[in-house]
């Protein structure tokens, strides 16, 4: 993705204002003792610091006498705090603002003033002074798991619901987008004054907050809610392929739970360096950039499932929300399994099919060592996604679709905008069904292991399932038995699920034996085969040859490096013309074609004659211009073929302090296994002065793990 550089607003010390006005009001309140009514804030943000600070007042109502009333607040510092215009008692603690005192029944105005240096929830990604002119200055917000609390004092129990409602003053170059309607946008010299307000309450961890320079796409669905679909200006041509399907899915989706969309706007935001594929904040998806792509790109990393997933979130999540990580299955299993209905509609039944497939040899090759249920705050993400998925996908089927229907539309309906639990669902179920609730808790949520044979006769009411059962059922007999009918598959239309598992059974048998069953399939034209094969062949004979180098020309950029990279490595002689071919191949935003090209080029052996343009512009990738999963991909490819200088280093030190926990694993993994190498270690060391303190805090600690 393009660069996008900060315009100079003048602004003392580099200060960005940004002011808020929340207005909210609590809908299912944390204690017995103290419901809060309104709040407002004013918050600036320094992006020179990366800070955030500014005045708050709550309107609140003491529904018993109470001596301690508290506000989550995660490494803030407080000033002017007051109740009803008077000084006040308070501790800070770190992580709450505790006020102290006699509070009496009835309603009361807090007021103070806050400053913070968020070290997760709120990120400032890029240079908003324009110094570093390769990455888009962003600001955004990421509050599930990591809470809100730590840029906005507020409250991290999720059955405390609010109202909010945000004004904010922004550079006018700006697009800046949060949850609910904007009620108005008005210009203020060289600003703009933004004033979202949300008419619904919502649980703090869904506050959102995205800026950057955008263009906006505005949609309708049927039911008519606006749909609003950002892009940086740069992707904008992009817009048809990520967000094919979008109003589609949600039309499918309003429709198929029965219950109209509870907000009034819907907004989809793709942000640099995001830690998740997606985020459902009321109102408002966020996702990663990595899911903006072209038509190629769409082929191998289509937004789609993200898409639905974050929607469905509306309604399993954000309007009735999991009272505790016990229930947390109520929203990652129906926002997986509500996705995959949306999928079905839009890719067939086969699809469908093939993705619990696919889910369910998961769900029983990791049960062999997790051994924690679904029904459990410790559950694991394939436990809360695909095995939640799969429970209601086989409730779906046994009590029917009309009764289904009936039941979700009821719980959605009677516990809107609360907090519920496993049971509150089942209650809406028995009003339906007379279903064995509590037979189907204990197999499918109380147990670890995975009903293979439950799930194989839903699974089997599929045909292309049935096939593939029986493709399966020969894995052991030799090629010569089955290869007729293998071709037979191969050369049909059968979805290309079954095609993969035939090309997967090929791996290991004679080049002799299952080369024409491998020209079969690259002749399938299918894209999804042909790249199944360009994998399950790193050693390419010689007579394959004509017939693997027309992968090079898929409309898969990940076909694309498959093929540059096995077909480079198999035929040192013809090296000059695959670079020469793949020569001005980007691939997706993250460079991953050009990176490997650039790392083949320089490997190779006098393709030119100084190739320190090449290796300049791969370390380029690597460091902090780009986003953590381009720099990772330039990091593995200099690595990999020993291209280290002190640059190189440096910015693979500088991947340990990032933000998103894989690229600084990566980071800390990858310097733990250089460093058993002779000789490395001495390399780290040269370049500590060089490193910033907290970089140096990292190294030194890897350095002393030896």
């Amino acid at each position: 993705m393009k660069s996008i550089q900060f315009q100079n607003l003048n602004l003392k010390n580099g200060i960005i204002y940004l002011f808020l006005i929340f207005s909210c009001s609590i809908f299912a309140q944390q204690t017995t003792s103290v419901d809060f009514k309104k709040c407002f804030g004013k918050i600036t943000f320094n992006t020179n610091e990366k800070s955030i600070s500014g005045q708050v007042d709550y309107d609140f109502e003491v529904l018993k006498v109470t001596d301690t009333i508290k506000i989550d607040a995660q490494k803030m510092t407080f000033e002017n705090v007051t109740l009803n215009g008077y000084a006040i008692r308070y501790n800070n603690t770190d992580s709450k603002l505790q006020l102290i005192g006699k509070f009496k029944k009835g309603k009361h105005k807090l007021q103070f003033n806050y400053k913070a240096f968020p070290k997760q929830a709120l990120y400032f990604v890029g240079d908003f002074d324009g110094s570093n002119s390769n990455i888009a200055s962003q600001i955004w917000t990421q509050g599930q798991g990591r809470y809100t609390s730590n840029w906005f004092p507020s409250f991290d129990d999720v059955n405390e619901k609010v109202i909010f409602s945000i004004q904010l003053t922004f550079d006018k170059e700006y697009q800046v987008v949060s949850n609910g309607v904007l009620k108005s946008k008005t210009e203020w010299k060289e600003q703009n004054i933004w004033n979202y307000q949300m008419n619904k309450p919502m649980s703090s961890y869904l506050l959102m907050l995205a800026i950057g320079k955008y263009d906006k796409f505005i949609a309708k669905s049927k039911s008519g809610v606006p749909q609003e679909m950002y892009l940086e200006k740069p992707d904008s041509a992009k817009f048809e392929t990520t967000y094919r399907h979008s109003v589609a899915i949600f039309d499918f989706l309003e429709k198929k739970i029965g219950v109209k969309y509870p907000w009034k706007v819907y907004r989809q935001i793709p942000v640099r360096d995001f830690l998740y594929a997606g985020m459902e904040n009321t109102s408002a998806t966020i996702f990663s950039s990595r899911y903006v792509v072209d038509s190629i790109g769409f082929e191998d990393r289509s937004y789609t499932n993200v898409d639905a997933h974050e929607l469905a979130h509306q309604w399993f999540g954000d309007l009735v929300t999991a009272e505790s990580g016990k229930h947390h299955w109520l929203q990652e299993g129906f926002a997986t399994y509500y996705a995959l209905l949306a999928e079905r509609a839009i890719k067939g039944e086969d699809y469908f099919y093939a993705k619990m497939y696919e889910s369910a040899q998961q769900i029983k090759y990791a049960s062999r060592t997790d051994t924690i249920p679904v029904l459990n705050a410790k559950a694991s993400s394939l436990s809360f996604y695909q095995k939640g998925a799969w429970a209601l996908f086989v409730l779906h089927e046994a009590i029917g679709d009309k009764a289904f229907a009936k039941a979700v539309k009821n719980y959605l309906n009677k516990y809107q905008y609360q907090s519920v639990t496993t049971d509150d669902f089942f209650e809406e179920i028995k009003k339906v069904s007379d279903f064995d609730l509590v037979l189907f808790s204990k197999v499918w949520l109380e147990d670890f292991k995975f009903n293979t044979q439950e799930a194989n006769e839903l699974l089997l009411k599929n045909k292309m399932i049935q096939l593939l059962f029986e493709v399966e059922s020969l894995k052991k007999k030799p090629l010569a038995e089955k290869e007729g009918f293998f071709k037979n598959i191969l050369q049909s239309n059968v979805d290309s699920f079954v095609k993969k598992a035939i090309v997967n059974q090929l791996k290991t048998e004679k080049w002799e034996d299952k080369k024409v069953l491998l020209a079969v399939a690259l002749a399938t034209e299918d894209v999804v085969v042909r790249q199944n094969a360009a994998v399950s062949l790193p050693k390419i004979p010689e007579d394959f040859r004509l017939d693997y180098e027309t992968l090079l020309n898929d409309s898969s950029y990940q076909t694309q490096e498959i093929a540059l990279y096995y077909l480079w490595k198999n035929f040192p002689e013809k090296r000059f013309d695959y670079l020469n071919q793949s020569k001005n191949w980007i691939g997706f935003n993250d460079y991953n074609l050009r990176t490997m090209w650039l790392a083949l080029a320089i490997a190779t052996p006098d393709y030119v004659a100084d190739n320190s343009l090449f290796v300049n512009e791969l370390i380029q990738y690597a460091s902090p211009k780009y986003e953590a999963i381009t720099r990772q991909n330039a990091l593995e490819k200099l690595i990999g073929f020993k291209l280290i200088t002190d640059e190189v280093l440096r910015n693979l030190v500088k991947a340990t302090t990032h933000h998103m926990w894989q690229f600084s694993k990566f980071g800390r993994d990858t310097i733990r296994k250089m460093l058993k190498e002779e000789g490395v270690k001495a390399s780290f060391e040269h370049i500590l002065p060089e490193l910033s303190e907290v970089e140096q805090f990292q190294l030194n600690r890897l350095l002393k793990e030896l």
